[in-house]
């Protein structure tokens, strides 16, 4: 039965999409059919995979308009990577969670249940809210992994979200895991990086470090995976995209094992 995790904080441009979306791309390139669900009504990770808008979308499935395999897409050109996509057409997963959501949240669950059928990993990328959808994709998985940049106000949304966390269980009976954080775009060479990194584990969570690399901002313009955006220029920039990669196949190995 495949696992499912989601990335999320309670702020935006902590880089929830390009750790999601690069993760999928490991998880998928080691060989696990991977399915990359894009929960967030700004469609992000939908843009960066596909060119195209597709014919059906999440909102679609939870609506009841469609089948869920008339709605997942295959990316192109990586093999084993499938996407339940996310594309705003019209707003329609927004509209659904602010008004439907709330008389069937759980329906995520019920996806979920059906899902794991058919995928060995499933990677949940949510919006930076925290409202009724994002609290039906949190309920949903089995881990939520909390990705932030090494400043202030993201260490302050990380104690922010452990409360909300803990609400969440209480009051939705869900017993998901909540255990790693992500500390992206961290550079040792500064001070407060350091501090940051030490103070979030000092809450007893296993913490990673993924260096910064824009590289990957350039992956997700041209729409393919960082991996194999980095291989085709393998030659650039080697040292630090090699401690990038290093680091999410580190993060890739240790989540899913």
């Amino acid at each position: 039965m495949a696992k499912t995790i989601a990335f999320h904080l309670q702020k935006g441009g902590v880089g929830k999409t390009t750790i999601s979306g690069t993760l999928a791309c490991e998880s998928a390139l080691n060989g696990f059919r991977t399915l990359l669900i894009d929960v967030d009504p700004q469609g992000n990770a939908s843009s960066w995979f596909l060119k195209d808008a597709p014919l059906y979308e999440l909102a679609d499935v939870l609506q009841g308009k469609c089948y869920i395999n008339d709605a997942i897409v295959k990316v192109p050109s990586l093999e084993n990577l499938y996407l339940l996509p996310t594309f705003g057409i019209g707003g329609n997963l927004k509209t659904y969670s602010e008004t439907k959501l709330s008389e069937e949240p759980f329906v995520l669950q019920d996806l979920i249940n059906e899902l794991v059928k058919s995928f060995d990993h499933i990677i949940l990328d949510l919006s930076p809210g925290l409202g009724r959808l994002e609290r039906a994709a949190i309920i949903a998985c089995d881990e939520v992994i909390t990705p932030m940049t090494p400043e202030v106000f993201s260490l302050d949304g990380l104690e922010i979200f452990i409360d909300e966390l803990s609400k969440i269980r209480k009051n939705l009976r869900s017993d998901v895991k909540h255990s790693r954080v992500i500390i992206n775009s961290f550079d040792e060479r500064i001070k407060q990086h350091r501090e940051i990194y030490g103070a979030a584990s000092n809450g007893n969570f296993i913490v990673y470090k993924v260096p910064v690399d824009p590289a990957f901002r350039k992956a997700q313009e041209l729409s393919k995976a960082p991996q194999l955006y980095v291989e085709s220029f393998k030659n650039l920039h080697r040292g630090m995209k090699v401690k990038t990669l290093e680091a999410i196949k580190l993060i890739d190995n240790d989540i899913w094992s």
